[in-house]
């Protein structure tokens, strides 16, 4: 059962966890609650379906059956919690559906109440200040469960979901799978493409800098991806290049107010401008920079990657496979399909997408288009920072993630050109990933527990921990 948090709990939040955890959560012997994690979400930016409000509920009901199918996060030591921050009206969700005004709606049947950031973004006010009531729910969350309970943001606008982010993440045990999760699949598939191009390759870390990345779109999923490369990965900046709807992102560096960038982390990651190329043309664009790698999650443009560009791309990288990743959810926004990308470019494109894809025979063989979906990151990250238990996550745990992705490809994986494992490995992936995430916060000195010195012991003492039901009574 889901926790519902309002805004008219404020001064009283840890009352609310605390009801919630004498009715839901099992404790321990001195009566301490037993709460390893929390996945909540204001409903606000629900992907595909836009403002739920309360009615969002299923999302971190969701996202933690996940945690615990695909990792063995222990599913009776988390809370699923929706903030209740108001609701927009019927303009605020995709179908433009009566949500606050139902009558069967359970959330505060007012709207959100919003400001102008000093970015000039429009943000959730009540989520911003001291005593905010973002800052009240960690702090109760923290002072019930423990400094190591993890608490991970879902489902926020963009807006709101950057600022939050850089707001907690050093502060708590705490991360944005929507920014940092979704981020990292990207670069795992990313590098999984390097290695269905070399599966000899063995420093995907520095294969990886020497491709030029051409993001269209420029929402939390190909920003976060753009820094994780850029910051994390060694990728230089002038290999990263981002649209939103004015064209290619750019500011010019003598004049920081000039430029197309809609928000500080849009100028972060934008170009030194002015542009020596027709920005505002996506095939202009590939003919100027010359991408390798070509990545869309526009969300509002389905099948703007046309053959023109996928020309484009060949001709942009003779004699080596480009990379194209549809990653816009459902199906019909996704920017290129597989049958598409195949066909256009006779199988040279190395392609990923954001929804499932039919598989494909290309001449004869089958291609089976690798779904680049944040569940290969979420599940190891979150269970391998709780097992070790973590101070702090940085991003750094992330690149190691991508990277124990990648080096999960096996034999039948490159002979069907995935670019991720199958699905059907992925509690073996979780615990790859887990394991180098642990070994990372090892290194770093962020874990509060250690598992062991060596990968072998950590994924010895991680397999160990995994959850998993009893096996059914047996029958007389």
């Amino acid at each position: 059962r889901g926790c519902y948090v309002s805004l008219s709990d404020r001064g009283r939040v840890r009352e609310v966890l605390a009801e919630y955890a004498r009715a839901e959560l099992g404790s321990d012997a001195s009566g301490q609650p037993l709460c390893d994690c929390i996945v909540f979400s204001d409903g606000g930016r629900i992907l595909g379906l836009g403002d739920l409000g309360a009615w969002g509920m299923g999302i971190p009901i969701g996202k933690l059956d996940l945690y615990t199918v695909c990792a063995g996060v222990n599913p009776h030591r988390t809370v699923p919690l929706i903030l209740d921050a108001g609701c927009f009206g019927a303009e605020g969700n995709t179908d433009c559906l009566v949500v606050r005004d139902s009558p069967l709606y359970t959330g505060m049947k007012e709207d959100r109440v919003t400001d102008t950031s000093a970015a000039g973004t429009r943000v959730n006010a009540a989520y911003y200040g001291h005593g905010s009531i973002i800052e009240e729910l960690f702090e109760a969350a923290t002072s019930l469960f423990g400094r190591r309970c993890l608490l991970q943001f879902e489902d926020f606008n963009s807006n709101d979901a950057f600022p939050l982010l850089d707001i907690y993440r050093k502060r708590y045990l705490t991360y944005n799978d929507d920014i940092q999760g979704t981020a990292a699949v990207a670069v795992a598939a990313i590098m999984g493409a390097i290695r269905l191009r070399d599966p000899k390759q063995t420093d995907l870390v520095d294969a990886i800098k020497h491709e030029v990345f051409l993001f269209h779109g420029a929402g939390s999923a190909n920003l976060g991806t753009a820094a994780l490369l850029r910051d994390e990965a060694g990728v230089p900046a002038t290999s990263i290049y981002i649209t939103n709807s004015r064209g290619v992102v750019w500011f010019d560096p003598a004049d920081p107010t000039t430029g197309n960038f809609r928000n500080g982390e849009q100028k972060n990651l934008g170009a030194c401008g002015p542009l020596a190329f027709d920005g505002q043309s996506l095939l202009a664009t590939i003919q100027a920079v010359k991408p390798s790698c070509l990545v869309g999650a526009v969300g509002r443009d389905p099948n703007c990657f046309d053959q023109t560009m996928v020309d484009a791309l060949l001709a942009a990288n003779p004699g080596r496979r480009p990379v194209v990743f549809a990653l816009s959810n459902p199906m019909t926004k996704a920017e290129l399909t597989a049958a598409h990308a195949y066909q256009w470019s006779d199988g040279r494109v190395i392609y990923g997408s954001g929804t499932a894809m039919p598989d494909v025979k290309v001449a004869g063989a089958l291609r089976s288009p690798g779904q680049v979906n944040n569940v290969y990151i979420f599940p190891g990250v979150s269970f391998g920072a709780i097992c070790c238990q973590a101070s702090t996550i940085p991003e750094r745990f992330f690149l190691a993630a991508a990277q124990a992705v990648a080096n999960s490809l096996d034999e039948a994986d490159v002979a069907h050109d995935s670019v991720v494992p199958n699905r059907s490995r992925i509690r073996e992936v979780s615990l790859n990933v887990a394991v180098e995430v642990v070994m990372e916060a090892q290194r770093l000195g962020l874990a509060g527990r250690k598992l062991g010195d060596d990968r072998p012991a950590v994924t010895a003492a991680l397999r160990g921990m995994m959850w998993s039901p009893p096996p059914p009574a047996s029958r007389l």
